[in-house]
């Protein structure tokens, strides 16, 4: 960067642009440089108000800010195609692959009964076992029981007090 006498000389003169032999590389990259910057700010700015116009929580109040009913089929959930969508289907997949892999630990580590229609496994034990592959056994278990893949007594299960407690996997 110059002195303050260059800076301001050079501001001087950006009024009258300089001639097409005048300018040099550095200069046009910072012309070119500054005119994409106000165009992407725009495009950015123009977007934001057009996805702000969809958004129930905004405080744009046009008519045209539609806002799902109780009731609808798209009540309480992202729009389609939109980030928020995909993070729900990606954490979705992501517990439903851990279910899946404490039952088959529960298969593993259980015991059938005699008809063999289900095996079952103490907490404690499948705690100790379960800990060094996660440390949300208790959460993916409520999870488990939630759509009907395992069976216990209580809303909680506590490590040492709740060891006991027999796990049911049930398909």
């Amino acid at each position: 960067m110059g002195t303050n006498s260059q800076s301001s000389s050079f501001i001087a003169s950006n009024n009258n642009p300089p001639a097409a032999a005048e300018i040099n590389d550095d200069t046009a990259v910072c012309i070119v440089s500054v005119k994409g910057l106000k165009d992407n700010w725009q495009k950015w700015s123009d977007e934001h108000q057009e996805y702000q116009k969809h958004n129930p929580f905004s405080h744009d109040t046009r008519p045209s800010a539609a806002v799902p009913q109780r009731g609808q089929d798209n009540y309480g959930r992202p729009l389609q195609s939109s980030m928020t969508e995909q993070r729900g289907k990606d954490a979705h997949s992501h517990i439903s692959r851990e279910v899946q892999e404490l039952c088959d630990v529960i298969r593993d580590i259980g015991k059938g009964d005699k008809e063999g229609r289900s095996t079952t496994v103490e907490f404690g034990k499948l705690f100790d076992h379960y800990v060094t592959i996660s440390n949300k056994l208790v959460g993916i278990l409520l999870r488990a029981r939630k759509q009907k893949l395992v069976d216990f007594e209580g809303e909680m299960l506590w490590q040492g007090k709740d060891d006991g407690v027999v796990i049911t996997l049930l398909q």
